[in-house]
């Protein structure tokens, strides 16, 4: 029977999320994959046994079919009136399923049909829409928070803006009420001393006027104050002193009036400017079709007309819903498989948990070892230009090798141990997974060597990582990382913004080696239940892709190739297994 993870109460038997079973044949002792499925037998075989069944004179008869298109199996269920009958027909006339007692005693003369063929049609039906919700719906809608997120960021920093416009508007307003009350209490000032200064000169004036007149008085009491006559000139010069000069005149002063700006709080707010939403009708979000979901690849070779013009062939891939072991090969040189880089041409580099680097050619004969301090981590990949760059942990360096060229040193690391590497295939960034005795943290360089981003931490300043095993990057730009310590898969965003961690199915999750398909799938290998589990774009777990009791006993590396097959390597020996779950 096939093998899958153990059903949870509440779920429907034999509804497999996508990608989930490893099917075997069901024939006894055959371990070969499911390829077809006898209907009337409900039994799962393969091409061998399928042909050994249709020549048995006790079922050359059967309907085989791709297995893909089997009737489902109709649950048993006994009837109620009739207990020892199976429910297997449906009344089309009374639209109620019934034993076939029930239909010779209350439906006599009526319309039956298969409740078997029925329950299989609508059972595909679900599944087909299960299908469509994880691979188009949700996808979708998760894209259109996406979207929704980041128009609120947009928001907030357009709003941000306009407040610091709006308090610039007022500074400079501020600015210039300053300056026209600068100018006016200056012209108060002015208008105060012109007149001061006047009041000023009549006050002095009548100081002048008063000296005078007290020295008048002086004079009238000196001639008082003579006592003959013959000695007094009084007599003689009183006419003149009498001749008393007029008191000055003098103007009172014409005040200044204030007179009140004539303003409002309307006619302030529009010197500092409105803020308006536009009339503009808002944009429908797009939404893309769902006949576009599918990733569209164009094949290496493209078929030719009889006039040798060359035709370009989309096909569209998406997830199978079996797992097929199309292949299987030995890696030589090494004791166990922990790391594989794929390479043009076939070409592979591998490496086990004892510092054995291996290239192999495209028949897996080996073409060279390097030995180097790598232990149990993705510590090599090829650059985009196809060379092989790997880590020298004791020296904390990435090594490059070009096209028959010696080894030379790349990048340094200093203080952190490199621990794994992994080249963006969106733009040839090396990301390097780096720690120490206490945290890690993950290192873009550009193609010259030169860091040009650290992920360390969030945003909060908690540690990302505490040793970044194995790293990869997705589609969208996200950077992947299964560290082992931490017992989980953390993804950031290009920018370094933690997006999620997958923590796995169970309580003692142990991540090892981790890739990303065509899809933005993302593959990892657990070690504790060794298995692999897949994982959409958003950390959503869909299936376990291998079982090891089916497959590799041990899983701890995984890559996928240009065919979009899946190399899974062994922990425990030399084996790589390939497997086939996109379609």
């Amino acid at each position: 029977m096939a093998s899958s993870k153990p059903v949870r109460p509440g779920v429907v038997p034999d509804v497999p999320v996508i990608a989930q079973h490893y099917l075997v044949c069901d024939t006894e002792d055959c371990e070969n994959n499911c390829q077809f499925y006898c209907n009337p037998c409900h039994q799962q075989l393969c091409e061998q046994c399928r042909d050994e069944h249709q020549k048995s004179p006790a079922t050359k008869n059967h309907e085989v079919v791709p297995y893909r298109q089997r009737i489902r199996k109709l649950p048993v269920e006994k009837c109620k009136d009739h207990p020892s009958k199976d429910i297997d027909m449906i009344c089309e006339n009374c639209q109620v399923a019934v034993c076939s007692k029930c239909s010779i005693k209350d439906h006599r003369g009526h319309t039956f049909d298969d409740l078997e063929t029925i329950y299989s049609k609508n059972f595909t039906l679900c599944l087909d829409e299960i299908y469509n919700v994880n691979q188009y719906y949700l996808p979708t809608s998760q894209d259109l928070k996406r979207d929704i997120k980041e128009d609120i960021l947009k928001l907030r920093a357009c709003m941000e803006k306009i407040r610091a416009s709006i308090k610039a508007e007022a500074e400079s307003v501020k600015r210039l009420v300053e300056k026209a009350m600068s100018d006016n209490l200056e012209q108060a000032n002015e208008m105060e001393e012109t007149l001061l200064e006047k009041l000023q000169s009549q006050d002095r004036a009548y100081d002048e006027y008063n000296g005078y007149l007290e020295n008048l008085v002086k004079e009238f009491q000196g001639y008082l104050s003579y006592d003959k006559v013959q000695n007094n000139s009084i007599f003689f010069s009183l006419s003149e002193v009498l001749n008393i000069k007029s008191i000055p005149e003098s103007t009172e002063p014409v005040y200044p009036v204030f007179t009140a700006g004539q303003y409002s709080k309307n006619d302030v707010a529009k010197l500092l400017g409105t803020v308006t939403v536009p009339t503009t009708k808002p944009a429908s979000r797009k939404i893309k079709p769902m006949d576009i979901t599918s990733t569209q690849l164009k094949p290496t070779r493209k078929p030719k007309e009889a006039d040798g013009d060359e035709l370009e062939v989309n096909q569209k891939l998406s997830l199978s819903s079996f797992v097929t072991n199309v292949k299987e090969y030995k890696v030589p040189g090494v004791k166990s498989v922990y790391h594989i880089s794929g390479g043009k041409s076939g070409i592979l580099w591998a490496s086990d948990n004892d510092g054995n680097l291996v290239q192999t050619d495209i028949h897996r004969k080996q073409l060279q070892m390097i030995k180097t301090s790598g232990r149990d981590e993705g510590y090599h990949n090829f650059t985009l230009d196809g060379d092989l760059i790997f880590i020298d942990r004791e020296k904390r360096i990435i090594n490059r090798i070009r096209h028959e060229k010696p080894i030379n040193e790349f990048i340094t690391t200093r203080r952190w141990i490199p621990l794994s590497v992994h080249t963006s295939h969106m733009n040839g960034d090396i990301l390097v997974g780096m720690g120490t005795l206490l945290e890690g943290k993950v290192a873009r360089y550009n193609k010259a060597g030169n860091e040009i981003q650290r992920i360390q931490r969030y945003i909060k300043g908690q540690r990302l990582y505490c040793a970044p095993h194995y790293i990869t990057t997705n589609i969208n730009g996200d950077i992947c990382v299964s560290d082992f310590n931490i017992q989980a898969v953390i993804v950031v965003n290009k920018s370094g913004q933690h997006r999620f961690s997958y923590t796995g199915q169970g309580s003692n999750f142990r991540p090892s080696g981790i890739c990303t398909d065509i899809l933005g799938h993302i593959v990892v290998c657990e070690t504790s239940s060794q298995t692999v589990h897949l994982l959409n774009q958003d950390g959503q777990f869909l299936s376990l892709l291998v079982l090891s009791q089916k497959g590799i006993e041990n899983p701890r590396c995984v890559c996928v190739d240009d065919d979009n097959n899946l190399h899974v390597g062994d922990g425990d020996n030399n084996t790589v297994k390939v497997y086939k779950y996109l379609q």
